[in-house]
């Protein structure tokens, strides 16, 4: 496990904050040589970059918007050009742009959450898989952050549901890809945590029996899990209860259990960021 981190290059998209900042913290503090961190705001990545230096570790930032295919297509090509190969590549950017139900919300706002929540990890592993697949100097990892949003439906959030959802599904499925194209060097981790208190999902109401996760202990499980090469992290574990009920309940029955949690009115009050 210390080997996977311990002399790695680790990329970590969404990295300026939130959970994508304690990601890079845990990268550093255990022996990553070289921590490329990712993001759209230059001077957030430049703060985490100078907090988290130290001899040892060699701390690049790149500027990008994952909603750009270019742009994004532009960072992967020149960080291979340098003959930077990851080790390690966590896709945590997301984003979710409001609670407004589905016919109220934004085309352009809808078009924005899929193209970063789903689309562009997909678009980035395309584009920085096939040099992980050919390195076998060291093991591989991917952590892809997904949500229990994409497990258990939840009203006001529909865009941002189906985009961590599609997520979820490509992840396992590329988990499953790569172990039968013998690639096992290379491991895929997907995390799907409830609400997590990072300031995204502010003013969120509590859902019964799940607590709003705190953020360096659910990092600390995705991380663990991604080092071990585990396949999926599911969290808190009244998701798996969840997801359970929703599979051998009829619709109508679960979704009268899930009212009663207060799962279809947790968005009501949200306040989070709206990028």
């Amino acid at each position: 496990m210390s080997r996977t981190v311990r002399g790695a290059h680790i990329v970590i998209t969404g990295a300026n904050r939130g959970m994508g900042r304690l990601f890079a913290e845990r990268a550093a503090a255990e022996g990553a040589a070289v921590l490329d961190l990712w993001g759209r705001d230059a001077d957030a990545l430049a703060a985490v970059a100078a907090e988290l230096a130290r001899p040892g570790v060699e701390l690049r930032t790149t500027t990008v918007d994952l909603a750009a295919p270019d742009a994004l297509d532009d960072a992967a090509a020149t960080l291979l050009a340098e003959g930077r190969v990851p080790d390690v590549l966590v896709n945590n950017a997301g984003v979710i742009t409001s609670n407004a139900y589905f016919w109220h919300l934004a085309p352009d706002d809808a078009t924005r959450t899929v193209q970063v929540n789903t689309l562009a990890p997909m678009r980035l592993v395309s584009r920085l898989l096939p040099a992980m697949i050919e390195d076998r100097g060291r093991p591989k990892r991917l952590l892809n952050v997904a949500s229990a949003a994409g497990i258990v439906p939840n009203p006001r959030m529909a865009v941002y549901a189906a985009s961590k959802a599609a997520l979820l599904s490509w992840s396992d499925t590329l988990r499953l890809e790569l172990a039968q194209a013998g690639h096992e060097h290379v491991r895929v981790t997907t995390f799907s945590p409830s609400y997590v208190d990072t300031g995204m999902f502010a003013g969120t109401r509590p859902v019964l029996l799940t607590p709003v996760l705190d953020p360096g202990r659910a990092v600390g499980q995705a991380w663990r899990a991604m080092l071990a090469g585990r396949a999926h992290v599911i969290t808190p574990p009244t998701v798996h209860v969840a997801r359970a009920g929703r599979g051998l309940l009829p619709s109508r029955a679960w979704d009268a259990v899930a009212r009663t949690f207060g799962v279809h009115r947790s968005m009501d009050s949200f306040t989070g960021r709206a990028d």
